[in-house]
């Protein structure tokens, strides 16, 4: 399980009217540790907060500076209504955690927690998908090189695939960076 998450000295923008909601808001993320600002305009992509919260019931698209697959900080959605188009709204936008309107402060650190954990989760998947659309592209160079391997060793090809992957944890090397190298003309170790 990893740890809870603390908040000091984050930068958090509330992307609301100004009002009540947003005041109780600004002034529970100020207890919890953060810097809070407070603005009913687009979001600056130069210029992006440690974490966003934002009115989904008046929401519109462009108000977030990002696409919801490639959204940088974590978000927060604030709701009050129960309209489809609104949730679907937030959903579409990458919300990370939702706090109901009107605001209850014990609402806001649950909110907190899980949309750092679930922005952090997103991340990581992203990249895994990314490692694993590298592997896929690379994997006729891996094929190439155990054909290689079977040709020069007469073996299997599931020989020649063990032996490929030895030598790259013996070079402590991905099999794909290891095919590469031995296409680019470098020598396995013998046997």
């Amino acid at each position: 399980m990893s740890p809870t998450p603390h908040f000091k000295g984050f930068r958090a923008v509330i992307l609301h009217r100004p009002g009540e909601t947003t005041e109780r808001l600004a002034r529970q993320l100020g207890l919890l540790g953060l810097r809070v600002e407070e603005r009913w305009a687009p979001l600056d992509a130069a210029d992006l907060p440690d974490l966003v919260l934002v009115d989904a019931d008046d929401g519109w698209s462009g108000l977030l500076p990002w696409t919801p697959d490639l959204k940088p900080v974590p978000l927060i959605a604030l709701l009050g209504s129960e309209a489809p188009g609104r949730i679907a709204w937030a959903l579409d936008q990458g919300a990370d955690a939702l706090i109901a309107k009107p605001i209850a402060s014990s609402a806001i650190y649950p909110a907190l927690v899980m949309a750092e954990r679930r922005h952090a989760e997103g991340l990581a998947n992203a990249q895994r998908m990314a490692d694993l659309h590298e592997r896929i592209r690379l994997r006729p160079l891996v094929l190439g090189a155990v054909q290689q391997v079977m040709v020069e060793r007469r073996c299997s090809e599931e020989e020649a695939h063990r032996a490929l992957r030895r030598e790259a944890m013996r070079r402590r090397l991905t099999l794909e960076q290891m095919a590469a190298a031995l296409l680019s003309g470098e020598r396995m170790k013998a046997g």
